[in-house]
């Protein structure tokens, strides 16, 4: 059995989800940015939610999912980094953003703190946190039995199944990416999806 510890729906797999998002903000001003920065589906749709003029500004974003998630609800891509990682988004940004007064609309935790960090490179960008991230809660009816294979998506998909259900222990487990991996618990039998997304989680959770 695979487990897919995300609520994103994929054929041949089991959906165990293991957080849940909340808005922080009920206002965001953006009247004075001429570009908004996403690095997560759930930004865009929590953004969508408080303040829809937000469809008036283009948008840079990091990941095919998160630009697909922007085109869906009618907004416009300017930049979309494919790599997926925080750091070559900040050097695209730089490349090519340099002169525009950027709001990143973010979670209240992020894996990296290299796209706060572009005001120390004269890049005019301020952030906003628009949600944060909470554990759900299961019995241990849940847990997954020994043998199955976990996805794990991020960080605090690892922290919330720890806190669920006490370890990794017995289970095989496809991180999408190194910061992910980088979180889970010493002696955890894992593999790095070669690319970091579900898809190619799920590929090699069907060839272990």
């Amino acid at each position: 059995m695979i487990y897919l510890l995300s609520s994103s729906f994929y054929d041949g797999v089991e959906n165990l989800p293991m957080i849940e998002f909340a808005a922080t903000v009920d206002n965001v001003d953006l009247s004075s940015y001429d570009i908004l920065l996403f690095t997560s589906q759930n930004a865009v749709s929590i953004l969508n939610e408080i303040n829809p003029t937000w469809l008036d500004l283009p948008c840079i974003a990091i990941g095919s999912q998160t630009a697909k998630k922007i085109k869906q609800l009618g907004g416009l891509v300017a930049g979309v980094s494919e790599s997926y990682y925080a750091s070559s988004l900040s050097q695209m940004i730089k490349e090519k953003f340099a002169n525009k007064k950027i709001l990143y609309i973010r979670p209240k935790e992020i894996a990296s703190d290299a796209l706060l960090s572009l005001k120390d490179h004269g890049i005019d960008i301020d952030n906003i946190i628009i949600y944060e991230t909470k554990c759900k809660n299961y019995t241990i009816s849940h847990k997954p039995k020994k043998g199955a294979v976990i996805i794990v998506t991020s960080p605090s998909t690892i922290k919330c199944f720890v806190e669920n259900f006490g370890s990794f222990e017995g289970y095989k487990v496809v991180a999408i990416g190194d910061t992910t991996a980088a979180a889970l618990p010493v002696d955890t039998n894992f593999v790095i999806a070669s690319k970091p997304l579900i898809s190619e989680c799920i590929k090699h959770a069907k060839e272990i």
